[in-house]
């Protein structure tokens, strides 16, 4: 197995620990960009290593798989642990373009080895969205589930101090969409699932209830991404008005644009938010406030599977 990866991905495929391949990657001066593979695909299994995160991106990712068939790789593994444009997974007015599928789309006319082609997804906003992937290429949905629980775990050592392991605190949702994901890892820890129930109205979304007993409690609010943080501090907020005396939060994507994250600090509300890696914006972003866990290994046993 040789592995590739698009320039954001640059440190993620390093801690992954698999041989990587070189590519020579430049733009030109009126900004089209020039590739090269360095390193010979011919007759290996290879993996590709990035993710939807701009236009440019997405097009170097299929620039450089269609290259890496073309030069004669006998498999290839898309590897994509931030797929954009999963919030527009559907069309909630006529005409509107369902992006997410148009980008499987892109995707899937990838040319095939001989061997096959697969693409391996990570915590997708909606559950459906590799179904958009058309022909031979084989989408797979892996979990972040072993990374998320092992930072909820870090996050909550020091709570419940004196009672009962776990019984200090609960794993919260920002809304009824990820009430399954957040009830399946409560269960695994061993303690209560809260959740927020939300109305939209023409003025923004409000938070009509919180369904579990809070008060007292360190909250970790699960999301599987963090984008502006607007659903985050909703959620937060109703949490803390129903008695949650700490709240952190924990997502798999963390893209922050902007002065998202400088909205979620200077809140008040969070102690700490914990992202991955599968988005290259949390790792420029790392603080005290920020922790950043890497799905390297994950990926990596993904891959060699």
């Amino acid at each position: 197995m040789i592995l590739f990866h698009t320039q954001a991905y640059a440190a993620l495929a390093a801690a992954t620990g698999l041989e990587r391949g070189t590519v020579e990657n430049k733009l030109f001066p009126d900004g089209e960009r020039y590739l090269r593979l360095e390193t010979s695909p011919a007759g290996k299994d290879v993996a590709l290593l990035g993710g939807t995160v701009s236009e440019a991106d997405t097009l170097e990712l299929y620039d450089l798989a269609s290259g890496i068939v073309e030069a004669g790789a006998r498999s290839l593994s898309l590897v994509i642990p931030y797929f954009g444009y999963a919030t527009m997974e559907r069309a909630a007015l006529p005409r509107e373009i369902v992006t997410a599928k148009t980008r499987a789309r892109l995707l899937s006319s990838i040319p095939l080895p001989g061997s096959g082609a697969r693409v391996l997804l990570l915590d997708l906003h909606t559950e459906g969205i590799p179904f958009y992937f058309e022909g031979p290429l084989r989408p797979v949905h892996l979990s972040a589930k072993p990374v998320i629980l092992q930072a909820i775990r870090r996050l909550t050592a020091d709570t419940g101090s004196g009672t009962a392991p776990g019984s200090a605190f609960a794993i919260a949702c920002t809304d009824a969409g990820r009430a399954k994901w957040v009830e399946a890892m409560a269960n695994d820890l061993g303690v209560p699932a809260a959740f927020v129930f939300k109305r939209r109205t023409t003025a923004g979304t409000e938070v009509t209830a919180v369904s579990a007993q809070v008060e007292g409690r360190h909250v970790v609010i699960y999301d599987d991404l963090i984008r502006t943080g607007g659903s985050l501090l909703n959620a937060a907020r109703a949490y803390r008005a129903a008695g949650a005396t700490r709240i952190s939060a924990v997502a798999t994507h963390g893209v922050f644009p902007g002065d998202a994250l400088p909205r979620l600090q200077q809140s008040g509300l969070f102690d700490k938010v914990i992202v991955t890696d599968s988005h290259p914006r949390a790792l420029t972003l790392r603080s005290a406030f920020l922790e950043v866990d890497s799905v390297a290994k994950l990926l990596a046993a993904a891959v060699s599977a």
